[in-house]
């Protein structure tokens, strides 16, 4: 945890240190106006006699499947999302194919900056709370000066459920807390296709025995296909290292759908991860994809202009 939490501390020194770096952003209203992410970043240097223009919308929403993804809310924007996992296909008619069995977790992300964004939700797992934060640290331009857009997210979650007393021993609050970081690495590469690499660490404040390691290392990937105006195919698969894992758990695996309607995000998908926060879904993913253990899922987000920024006005759009 002390590894954590030094982490955290840097990454926020160095960020707060830098917030000169911080652009105005100006929105790409020529679309909905409740399509947060088609935003352009217009003028870099006022002074320079030039201007950058930055990509948009590598990734639809700001989660590929799963995971989190390059992308933010706006500032003033709050983001409502639901995502839901059913229970295993192969269960059978009984089960209605998993239909009777449900993960559900509800969250709201908002955006304090239009770098900086935070979130905090539930999921019924284990009745897991969770809060997070992050932070855009580079942004890609069309003209490949920066080719890629890195993002830091951190967070940290707590475990509600109730435990089976065990005489003799004390189940402390700081046994039901994980934490986790990662590195989000993001190009797009046309208009129509995106790649994003996730190095992940999670921590453990309490593993079932000494012979389970504390800090589990993974690296994600995730990708983004664009098929109409609408519609794109993603994809998503976490690998966690050998040595630096839980025993008895599989790496993640995703494939969807997601729909744009204005306003919300819609998000379908099969994925053999049953749970949904960092914590469960990278290291905790019991369900094996080549044996057929797998969930239909869907997320929905719905966002809302809180707070209008004074600063949006119609631009001609420059980026992809």
């Amino acid at each position: 945890m002390k590894t954590t939490h030094f982490f955290l501390i840097t990454i926020m020194t160095i960020l707060l240190s830098t917030s000169s770096f911080a652009q105005v952003i100006k929105e790409d209203t020529t679309t909905d106006n409740t399509d947060y992410l088609e935003k352009i970043l217009e003028q870099e240097n006022p002074g320079a006699g030039h201007s950058v223009y930055y990509t948009t919308a590598t990734f639809k929403s700001t989660r590929i499947i799963n995971g989190q993804s390059i992308e933010n809310v706006g500032k003033g924007v709050l983001d409502f999302r639901i995502s839901h996992r059913f229970g295993e296909l192969n269960e059978g008619i009984q089960n209605l194919y998993g239909l009777d069995n449900a993960t559900t977790k509800f969250g709201f992300d908002y955006g304090i900056t239009d770098w900086l964004m935070v979130g905090v939700g539930r999921s019924s797992f284990e009745k897991e709370y969770d809060g997070f934060f992050k932070v855009k640290i580079i942004r890609q331009d069309i003209n490949n000066h920066r080719p890629v857009s890195v993002s830091y997210v951190g967070g940290m979650s707590v475990q509600t459920m109730s435990v089976v007393n065990i005489p003799g021993y004390t189940y402390y609050l700081s046994n039901r807390l994980f934490y986790f970081d990662q590195l989000l690495i993001a190009r797009k590469f046309s208009k129509s296709f995106s790649l994003q690499l996730m190095p992940s660490y999670l921590h453990y404040n309490l593993v079932p025995d000494e012979s389970q390691p504390n800090d589990v290392l993974a690296i994600g990937i995730g990708g983004r296909m664009k098929v109409s105006n609408r519609i794109a195919i993603t994809g998503e698969y976490y690998y966690v290292i050998p040595g630096h894992s839980l025993a008895g758990y599989n790496n993640s695996v995703s494939i969807g759908i997601d729909i744009e309607t204005g306003g919300h995000v819609f998000q379908l998908f099969l994925t053999n991860s049953s749970a949904v926060t960092e914590r469960t879904f990278i290291g905790e993913t019991t369900g094996n994809a080549l044996q057929g253990h797998l969930h239909l899922g869907f997320n929905i987000s719905r966002v809302f202009t809180v707070v209008r920024s004074k600063e949006l006005i119609n631009v001609d759009s420059k980026a992809w």
